[in-house]
Formats: C-alpha cells, sequence, structure tokens
C-alpha cells in the first residue's frame, strides 16, 4: 500500500512539472496598436461650463496636443470640463472627389480613362 501512495504521488508530481513547463512563464505579447495619428479630443462640460469651454463646443484639437484643462481665462468655480476622445479629427467624411466640381478640390472634369503616361514623377528612377 505505501508503495503504490509513492506512486501515485511520483505520478502527480509528474503531471505537475510537465504541465508547469508546458504553460509560458508570462503572458503572450500583445499586437501593438496601430497607430493613429489623427487621434482627436473635444472638450465637454456642464451647463455651468466657462464661457472659453462653451465658445470651444465642437472644435477637435489633436490627441497629442490637447490644450490643458482648465483652459486659460476659466471662470467657473469649479471646472467640469472633461475631454471626448475621437478616432480622427475629421468631423464629417473627406468631401474632396474628382468627379464633381461642387466640392473642395474640384475642377478635375470628368474621368473617362487613365490619360497619363509614363513613370511617376515622383518615384525614384
Amino acid at each position: 500500500m505505501t508503495g503504490f501512495l509513492l506512486l501515485l504521488a511520483l505520478i502527480l508530481l509528474a503531471a505537475w512539472l510537465l504541465l508547469r513547463l508546458r504553460r509560458p512563464a508570462t503572458a503572450p505579447a500583445k499586437a501593438p496598436k496601430p497607430p493613429r495619428p489623427f487621434a482627436a479630443v473635444a472638450i465637454r462640460g456642464t451647463n455651468a461650463a466657462c464661457c472659453r469651454a462653451k465658445a470651444l463646443a465642437g472644435e477637435r484639437f489633436l490627441a497629442s496636443k490637447p490644450p490643458e484643462l482648465p483652459l486659460p481665462g476659466c471662470d467657473a468655480s469649479s471646472c467640469e470640463c472633461y475631454f471626448v476622445h475621437y478616432d480622427d479629427r475629421r468631423k464629417d467624411h473627406d468631401r474632396r472627389s474628382p468627379y464633381n466640381v461642387n466640392t473642395a478640390g474640384a475642377g478635375t472634369g470628368v474621368f473617362e480613362a487613365e490619360r497619363r503616361q509614363g513613370i511617376d514623377r515622383r518615384r525614384a528612377s
């Protein structure tokens, strides 16, 4: 009986060691997040926000260069403004279109077929 318990203890110890060795010591590294160079923030505040914060309502700033809170010239007794985060500084879709003369970047006319020939002038030869 003692031999059986000793054998069982050795089997359990060997199984525990195998499981311990197979498991990674550290958690696997997470994939790095892609850079978001145009991530943005906007300032929001309560109804008691200062005039400066109300004037900046809806304006987006690059998240890498946000204004400091409380804003310079804040006249509120206690600042209750906060940042709202966005993936992009642009508010709407990019409206430029080479096909419509009524949009920004217009005037390219009707696009029928590619007429350029030769290598791209921006590429190194």
